[in-house]
């Protein structure tokens, strides 16, 4: 339910300031000699009916529509009381106000028919005071006198509808100025929430890069690290080998994390073709594991960027995970890219798992949240003693 409109609160300040100089007018006209208006009237009975019309402008209905019609009603009947038995000399401005209030009151409906109203009271108010003088006796004077009441009925007519535009045009203004504020808020709610979901996904992105390339990186450390303690005793100089290639990995992480935090690189490639970052990997994969991955990639053309950084990463993560859990000793890795889709697999004959258990992995979520970034679909096929299988539809 909509609040009454306080003198306060309204929505366009000079539109009360305008009732009220159209009210002090009709007072200070009413206080004027009586030598002036030679019409019969009732000084105190107009001075109440002034008071009170100015008192309900104070306060406006705008909720039921009975409240409205009897708020309206009301400063018609006073204005008819003060016109017609009180002889209030300025009456036509009191309808005036009543036009300026039905604006705030009614829809465009309802102010017309209480402008109507209003011009046709005003016509009868005339005719009656016309018929108080008495000016049958003098046929000259009553017909300029009628040629006055036409064109002063039109002339007021003209300001009613004058008036009625000029409110309704203001008002549809401030109406939408207050939508166009709400609309502003609402747009930088939306941005603010838009800002959060970026930086959510973006937070999402680093921690994805961390885990696919320093976890990479520190997952065969820890393999060469633990070889060496192996062999250390027993075989000291191939012991020797695998701390040197520890010492590579560390060296590669470490700059990894440098790279990463000054720059939050787009491209882990680094210049290189997706197959060239393949190999890569793969030969690195041989060195910490003994086991050269079987690789076929075909490519028609050269792929978008973030394609080839999804693919290079998923292809990262997946030979981390064969190299962490699978105990495998094959691994098949094939790329086949036409003009609209790219598919990557890859597969080895390690212990496997149970898919549907496996749902904290970071890793397996990474690789899923980036294939559905790009609009592509995410399989996983896997069994305990059953080995892996990982595929990756992406259209292009």
């Amino acid at each position: 339910m909509k609040r009454p409109i306080h003198v306060r609160k309204y929505p366009i300040r000079f539109l009360i300031y305008l009732e009220w100089i159209l009210l002090v007018i009709v007072l200070l006209s009413e206080a004027l000699p009586s030598w002036i208006f030679r019409l019969p009237r009732l000084s105190l009975l107009n001075f109440l009916c002034i008071a009170a019309l100015g008192v309900m402008g104070l306060r406006l209905p705008t909720s039921r529509q009975l409240y409205k019609v009897t708020y309206t009603s009301l400063q018609i009947g006073l204005i008819l009381l003060a016109s017609v038995v009180g002889g209030v000399r300025l009456f036509p401005m009191l309808y005036l106000i009543v036009v300026i209030r039905s604006c705030f009151i009614f829809e465009q409906l309802g102010r017309l028919i209480v402008t109507g109203i209003a011009f046709a009271l005003f016509l009868v108010s005339v005719k009656y005071r016309v018929e108080t003088l008495n000016l049958s006796a003098f046929p000259a004077v009553q017909q300029g006198l009628g040629f006055i009441l036409f064109g002063s009925a039109l002339l007021f007519g003209m300001v009613l509808a004058f008036l009625l535009l000029l409110v309704n045009a203001v008002l549809s203004e401030n109406h939408a100025r207050e939508k166009l504020a709400i609309a502003h808020e609402q747009l930088r709610h939306y941005a603010l929430r838009i800002e959060d979901i970026a930086t959510l996904q973006e937070r999402n992105r680093i921690a994805r890069d961390i885990h696919d390339s320093l976890g990479h990186f520190l997952t065969a450390l820890n393999l060469q690290l633990e070889t060496a303690l192996k062999l250390w005793q027993s075989n000291p100089a191939k012991a020797e080998k695998f701390l040197a290639e520890a010492k590579r990995l560390a060296a590669t992480a470490l700059q990894e994390v440098r790279q990463s935090v000054s720059a939050l690189r787009s491209d882990p490639l680094q210049g290189q073709s997706l197959k060239e970052a393949i190999t890569s990997l793969t030969e690195e994969f041989h060195r910490t594991t003994g086991i050269l991955p079987d690789c076929s990639i075909q490519l028609e053309s050269p792929l978008p960027a973030d394609v080839t950084t999804t693919i290079y990463r998923i292809v990262q993560e997946a030979l981390t995970n064969i190299c962490k859990y699978a105990a495998a000793t094959e691994v098949n890795i094939k790329i086949q890219a036409t003009t609209s889709q790219l598919c990557l697999t890859v597969q080895d004959n390690g212990v496997g798992f149970i898919v549907d258990s496996n749902t904290t992995g970071f890793g397996l979520q990474g690789m899923r949240e980036r294939t559905l970034a790009l609009r592509g679909q995410f399989e996983i096929d896997s069994a305990l003693a059953s080995g892996c299988q990982i595929t990756v539809n992406i259209p292009i």
